[in-house]
């Protein structure tokens, strides 16, 4: 009965059921849209957090057991992913490579031992460093710069906060938008609806065929939704972006378009549903 009452009303009032499902279709394309955007900027940060190192130089007359013996001792703490040792040679012939106008008037190596600790998080660059102060003997500087790894992880945590706070704000419009937009079909039928509250129909019972009409909207406008973003990741994207461009950092991703259709389904689904038993509830008290 409800599914036949849901269909009914659905084809009565077929200009807002289009409104309806329309307002879901756009505001899910809008929440697609920014989830794909937001999670590649997320891991477009993280992939910037990977390259945050801690450097550790060593006096010139460091021995290289005792560079072993301090590059073993960081491996063992919880927050350290890899210890890489430079030994001068290698530093040379790296920095060299990098600057070959400034180093080749130099015949002497002048750069000393060095380890690259790369810590399990970014975020943990600066609790290596403290833990690493006062300098263990033989080392002469820690350096991780401090001012660029602050400015990293503050952005970082900015684009997390701002994803996550404009998602919910895209969310709780959309919810808005189209329980006023059934608002109007109910508004029709508030006369049949007192009926049923005084001849002793529960909430639910009348609540029912309301939010079923509101999840086939929901439904409707979420599928449109993710063919119009399936058909513009396979057709404008590759138009704008180049294979170049997409290729140069393969870590950096947004997340699988399959998770974002899930998602947008599922948010259409409970779009619809919340925002009918919302618009109902104002006609329940007779």
């Amino acid at each position: 009965m409800f599914v036949g009452e849901a269909l009914r009303s659905i084809t009565a009032n077929l200009s807002t059921t289009v409104a309806a499902t329309m307002t879901v279709l756009v505001g899910m394309c809008l929440l697609g849209l920014f989830i794909s955007l937001g999670s590649w900027v997320v891991s477009w940060t993280d992939h910037v957090k990977k390259e945050l190192l801690v450097n550790v130089y060593f006096d010139s007359d460091v021995t290289k057991g005792q560079v072993d013996t301090l590059a073993a001792k960081i491996r063992q703490w919880p927050e350290v992913k890899q210890v890489v040792e430079i030994s001068p040679a290698q530093a040379f012939t790296e920095e060299r490579a990098k600057h070959p106008d400034l180093y080749k008037l130099i015949t002497e190596n002048p750069l000393p031992w060095a380890l690259k600790v790369t810590p399990t998080r970014g975020e943990f660059v600066e609790t290596i460093a403290n833990r690493l102060d006062p300098p263990p003997p033989n080392v002469d500087t820690i350096r991780y710069g401090k001012k660029t790894t602050d400015r990293i992880l503050k952005v970082g945590h900015i684009v997390e906060y701002t994803f996550l706070v404009a998602a919910a704000i895209l969310l709780l419009a959309s919810i808005i938008l189209i329980a006023n937009t059934i608002r109007l079909s109910i508004f029709s039928r508030r006369r049949e609806v007192e009926v049923m509250k005084l001849v002793g129909a529960t909430n639910w019972f009348v609540r029912g065929p309301f939010m079923l009409e509101g999840l086939v909207c929901g439904l409707i406008g979420s599928v449109i939704a993710v063919v119009l973003l399936l058909l513009g990741k396979e057709l404008a994207i590759p138009a704008l972006v180049s294979d170049s461009i997409r290729n140069a950092t393969p870590d950096v991703h947004a997340w699988a378009f399959s998770l974002v259709a899930i998602i947008l389904i599922a948010a259409g689904l409970v779009i619809g549903a919340v925002g009918s038993g919302i618009t109902i509830r104002r006609f329940l008290r007779v």
